[in-house]
């Protein structure tokens, strides 16, 4: 893990000299240096991704599609959710609007004597080694994720728009992003504050969320593929995803038309098991929501017209 580290911030610090500390000079944004180059390690990340989601999704996707691909203005729209959020505009955003809370709020719990709690420290000795510590925090904020993604199901004013995610009735590697904007923030202020409060250090939240966002990229591919008896078990595959994203399986309780569903694990299917709301079925369905088949609901043909309608929805217009 040292040696990835070390090529990792020689990238970040080449990438931050050659290109982005220029930039930040340029537009007269001196003052932001530090924040330019922390930047740069999450633009860094979603460089990355996006290379492993061409030279590796993409040709597994033509291998073995679950169903052939009739809607590519739908799939362009996706393609734009994944730049916005893995080239750092989204993280842009965050920073000028809700950080300066986040360090406001938490600086003055500092003031007042309440220091970090950091989780890995629990057990001594064991946590010493760097990938143990990886680990545990990687779990525990699968199991936060799992909750978020189980509120996004529970409460009727989040899945309003969650929706958006579930409308993609063409589902690819490029879908995971495709959330609406104001979903997006409230996930992004839940994941900071629990990385707050179990104190996990930046270097391995960057690790986590870039493994996470990976895995997710993958398991919303249009691949007919899963891991097997035992591996379904251990990592939430595309056949175990793409059961939460079937037509009245996914989203709704069984046999009623009421918020709930199946599969919400985001890494790990354990969180399922546990609580009762895996499924395991081999079986690859078709996606999207039932009002948007059986009742013909517009949820938007490009990003601008589903943020629109995710708010008409919100407020209950739409």
């Amino acid at each position: 893990m040292d040696l990835n580290s070390d090529i990792f911030s020689d990238a970040q610090q080449w990438l931050f000299e050659t290109l982005i500390q220029p930039i930040a000079f340029a537009l007269g944004q001196g003052g932001f240096v530090l924040e330019a180059f922390n930047g740069t390690a999450w633009l860094l990340v979603g460089l990355f991704q996006i290379a492993v989601i061409l030279l590796i999704f993409g040709p597994l996707q033509r291998w073995r599609p679950v169903e052939a691909v009739t809607d590519r203005p739908a799939i362009r729209a996706d393609v734009i959710y994944t730049l916005i959020h893995r080239l750092g505009l989204f993280k842009l955003i965050m920073f000028f609007t809700f950080e300066p809370l986040f360090d406001d709020l938490f600086g003055a719990l500092r003031v007042l004597g309440m220091g970090t709690f950091h989780l890995d420290q629990l057990w001594l000795g064991v946590t010493d080694l760097a990938f143990v510590s990886f680990v545990i925090y990687l779990v525990a904020f699968d199991f936060v994720n799992y909750w978020i993604h189980r509120g996004q199901h529970q409460f009727n004013w989040w899945w309003k728009l969650h929706a958006l995610h579930h409308s993609q009735r063409q589902m690819t590697m490029w879908s995971d992003n495709r959330n609406h904007l104001l979903d997006s923030i409230l996930v992004d202020f839940l994941i900071v504050v629990a990385a707050q409060l179990i104190g996990v250090p930046p270097s391995q939240f960057i690790a986590i969320v870039a493994l996470t966002q990976l895995s997710e990229s993958f398991q919303h591919a249009n691949l007919k593929l899963w891991f097997g008896q035992v591996g379904e078990r251990l990592w939430v595959s595309p056949r175990f995803h793409r059961l939460h994203h079937s037509i009245g399986i996914g989203h709704e309780t069984a046999g009623k038309n009421t918020l709930g569903g199946h599969n919400f694990g985001v890494l790990l299917p354990w969180w399922d098991m546990l609580f009762g709301t895996a499924d395991f079925e081999l079986r690859y369905d078709p996606t999207g929501v039932r009002d948007q088949v059986e009742q013909g609901r517009d949820y938007g043909d490009g990003f601008w017209s589903q943020q629109w309608l995710g708010f008409k929805r919100l407020a209950g217009k739409a």
